[in-house]
């Protein structure tokens, strides 16, 4: 019998009784995150009473809130006074800039009330999430909020993939990157902050325009990215040496991932690449987070799910690229490169 390094304890009736509650000690951090615990404690270590009336918190449920945020560690207690772990206070207070909550707003406010339609979604193939029939990217263009937590979301999630791909790459031989679906350009910023000879183009839709600029305008980037406005399924994509796909071919199906991969091998100037990331799995799954973050594309978009790597390098063989390579990104995210010849 093979086993998994994270699979759970199955044990016993009080195992599969924690295994089936997990959901509620997530929903403590993501309660906090909303809260603005981590920020609110950012300043200064607070007493119980001083942090319940600075979170609004209802004495009812405070004590026990705030001692369960201790428990998992997210909080320390000196003194009688809270204050963050060394974690959260980096990663959580949103006032810093290595804010990594991006996610987790993003997983409170959409994928949390979704996974409480799985089972309908296991039986029915349809995403779960309100509003527009799951057009997420709809929602972004219509919903102001939305696209304000998609775009943390985003920034969050290649903040932890761009030193891992600066370092993954050849980028000496080359000097211009198309970053398709690149969102406001975040990564784009990180990778030109690593090999600043580089110069980057940012493709994505149109309303994402103003909040590249504004972006760009915070990160002092200097001209050196430009952005692009349109529709990678109405039209081409423009040419570069290397194109980077991240986070984007999961969002879709089959068929179209092998179309946008064809664009892409037209856009790619001879001797250049095509680099694409995401969560890929192996061919027999065994990392559970990869197949929840799957299991995430099928709440909440109509056809995406995660994919091989070997997926991933038929599609850009088909399409014409002479050499294919993968390679582990991080903990979660796998690399795949076609190269075009001269």
């Amino acid at each position: 019998m093979t086993t998994h390094a994270s699979a759970a304890d199955v044990s016993s009736p009080e195992a599969l009784i924690r295994l089936g509650t997990a959901f509620c000690t997530a929903k403590i951090l993501l309660s906090a995150l909303e809260l603005d615990i981590f920020s609110t404690l950012g300043n200064k270590p607070l007493t119980e009473a001083e942090l319940t009336e600075a979170a609004g918190l209802h004495p009812r449920g405070s004590r026990d809130f705030i001692t369960a945020l201790v428990v998992l560690g997210l909080l320390e207690l000196d003194n009688g006074r809270y204050r963050n772990s060394a974690g959260t206070d980096r990663f959580l207070d949103r006032h810093k800039n290595s804010y990594a909550g991006g996610f987790l707003e993003r997983a409170n406010s959409m994928l949390y009330p979704a996974w409480t339609h799985l089972t309908e979604a296991l039986r029915t193939g349809e995403p779960q999430v309100s509003g527009k029939e799951g057009d997420i990217i709809g929602q972004m263009a219509d919903e102001p909020e939305h696209l304000r937590q998609f775009l943390t979301m985003m920034d969050s999630l290649n903040s932890l993939v761009a030193p891992k791909l600066a370092a993954a790459f050849d980028w000496a031989a080359h000097s211009t990157i198309v970053d398709v679906g690149g969102a406001r350009g975040n990564l784009s910023a990180l990778l030109l902050a690593e090999h600043p000879h580089l110069t980057a183009s940012v493709f994505d839709l149109p309303h994402m325009g103003p909040e590249f600029d504004a972006h760009m305008s915070k990160l002092g980037t200097g001209g050196a990215i430009t952005f692009t406005g349109g529709d990678f399924f109405t039209g081409p994509l423009p040419g570069g040496e290397i194109l980077i796909m991240g986070h984007v071919l999961h969002n879709w199906n089959t068929e179209q991932r092998q179309g946008l991969i064809a664009k892409a091998y037209d856009a790619v100037r001879p001797g250049g690449a095509l680099l694409v990331y995401d969560r890929m799995m192996a061919e027999q799954p065994t990392d559970l987070v990869n197949l929840v973050i799957s299991l995430d594309m099928l709440l909440v978009t109509h056809d995406g799910s995660e994919y091989s790597a070997q997926d991933c390098r038929t599609w850009m063989a088909d399409a014409g690229f002479s050499r294919t390579e993968a390679k582990v990104l991080s903990n979660t995210d796998t690399l795949v490169v076609g190269h075009k010849e001269k």
